[in-house]
């Protein structure tokens, strides 16, 4: 028998990636080493091993990155149209009250604190603030740094914007969280929340029905926004291109045993006490299936994503969503 070919996988352990960690779900011919990285720390280490260095076989992978580094005629990665990360952002954009922000237009002319200005999530709350209520971005002063911690957002390797944006680093020696509750920044746009919106009166939501928002924002447009994507070596897939068929059916493969045994509600699978409720509501809002793969049932969230980069001068044109996924061009539709 051909041995089976031995890959590294860095990724967070999500639980649609479970039983991919657990061995319960194997890949064909495949022997998959799963190296846990959790969290926003555990990404972003993720991401400037994989597309600094290129450390892992494959990875779970900035979406923003990846399309950026297409863009500008890179192709040490393929990318799988497997999606680890979604997030609705709504509920991340935070700001002092005594800003004299009321509404998202209110933003222009601030100081806004970001993790990083060419990270996904931000792409996309900068693409809702811009397409859904009219703000003007480039009104805005924008201000990098961690939110939670008197640090940089990692050690990041993105490109650069192509085009001047007032962009300034958070070098004060305090965190992000810690301006917003001073008044010394105005805003957030977040991968998390700062943790000053629990210990100041002063820090709340921009968007306090952000749910409300979120689900009328799906229902309008069909996009949930892509965080992340799972990209291959390029050198791995080129010497043995039966990988991306392997890893996306054994990727969706674990996907449905994870809503599978999420649906079982005789014993909560999950610390959400309104755990039936929010599986009633996948059902209503979502058609059963809120986390999808594949290019079709994602094309609204990519093209926007795309239009997004685009928009912000993170890609110099607008990209094709079957050029951004190598294996569609020999014939798998990934």
């Amino acid at each position: 028998m051909t041995e089976p070919l031995k890959l590294t996988m860095a990724c967070g352990l999500y639980d649609r990636m479970l039983d991919l960690y657990t061995g319960d779900v194997r890949p064909d011919g495949i022997e998959l080493n799963f190296i846990r990285m959790d969290g926003s720390a555990g990404a972003r280490e993720i991401f400037d091993r994989m597309a600094g260095n290129l450390e892992f076989d494959l990875a779970e992978m900035s979406s923003s990155e990846y399309f950026a580094r297409r863009s500008a005629g890179e192709n040490k990665l393929v990318a799988l149209a497997v999606f680890p990360s979604r997030v609705f952002r709504h509920g991340m954009c935070t700001i002092n009250k005594k800003s004299g922000i009321r509404t998202p237009k209110d933003l222009e002319g601030k100081k806004v604190g970001l993790p990083i200005y060419t990270m996904s999530a931000a792409v996309w709350m900068k693409g809702h603030l811009q397409h859904d209520y009219g703000v003007d971005l480039s009104k805005i002063q924008w201000v990098e740094g961690a939110i939670n911690q008197a640090a940089p957002h990692g050690r990041p390797t993105v490109l650069p914007v192509l085009r001047q944006v007032p962009i300034t680093a958070n070098d004060t020696g305090r965190s992000l969280s810690d301006l917003l509750a001073a008044g010394e920044i105005d805003a957030i746009l977040g991968t998390s929340l700062p943790a000053s919106i629990r210990t100041s009166p002063d820090v709340v939501r921009l968007f306090p029905d952000f749910r409300e928002r979120e689900k009328d924002y799906y229902r309008r447009t069909r996009i949930f926004p892509i965080m992340h994507a799972v990209a291959i070596r390029h050198d791995v897939y080129a010497a043995h291109p039966f990988v991306a068929q392997s890893l996306y059916a054994a990727l969706c493969a674990a996907k449905d045993r994870a809503l599978e045994k999420m649906r079982y509600l005789g014993a909560l699978r999950y610390m959400l006490p309104w755990l039936m409720a929010d599986v009633d509501e996948i059902d209503e809002v979502f058609d059963g299936d809120p986390w999808p793969y594949g290019i079709e049932p994602n094309r609204p969230t990519l093209e926007a994503a795309i239009r997004y980069l685009h928009d912000q001068s993170l890609i110099a044109a607008p990209l094709a969503v079957e050029d951004v996924f190598e294996p569609l061009r020999n014939g798998c539709r990934f």
